[in-house]
């Protein structure tokens, strides 16, 4: 039983890999969300963070810290995870995926672009509300590029996000008991 739900989720997900992934054969979008894909390599993010720290002058070295070493925490799990699980990118096993960016690693599961955003969007958004008007559309449309551009399964975009979850609300808590983010 177990293992016909594992084969008919992994099959919904390739059909959705495959679905997003057409989206790619427009070069307008395939362009758009290399573009997106590649300010969720850090760019947006640093910009964020510099907002932050402009609308919250109160905050100084030790929060910048603080949230650096959270973002390390991240990479460190997601490329321990994807060490341990070796699952493959789409564009890789699939011949009618299409590869619409480099990778920054060889393997797809968890998204780690994912991960990032959803951590950033959610710690920043903590610290100034007025900055989730622009990362909370950006965030999503970094999942969503992650996908399109043939570099992400569903699953592996939704593991992420799930994981930036947990890892903002460790990062939310902790800072708050140790009266970083005050």
């Amino acid at each position: 039983m177990l293992n016909i739900l594992k084969m008919k989720v992994l099959a919904f997900d390739l059909q959705c890999c495959i679905y997003l992934n057409q989206w790619s054969k427009h070069q307008s979008v395939a362009s758009f969300f290399k573009l997106i894909s590649r300010l969720g390599d850090g760019v947006f993010w640093f910009v964020m963070l510099v907002m932050v720290w402009l609308l919250k002058e109160q905050y100084g070295y030790k929060q910048i810290i603080y949230l650096a070493c959270a973002s390390f925490c991240a990479t460190a799990l997601y490329k321990l995870l994807k060490t341990k699980t070796l699952r493959p990118r789409p564009y890789q096993v699939h011949q009618v995926i299409v590869l619409g960016d480099r990778p920054l690693d060889h393997y797809s599961f968890p998204s780690g672009h994912t991960l990032h955003a959803v951590l950033a969007t959610i710690v920043f958004g903590y610290l100034s509300p007025v900055l989730l008007y622009l990362m909370l559309p950006f965030m999503v449309l970094v999942a969503l590029s992650r996908v399109i551009l043939g570099l992400h399964y569903p699953t592996d975009v939704l593991v992420g996000a799930l994981l930036g979850v947990a890892l903002a609300v460790i990062a939310l808590t902790v800072g708050y008991y140790c009266h970083i983010l005050l």
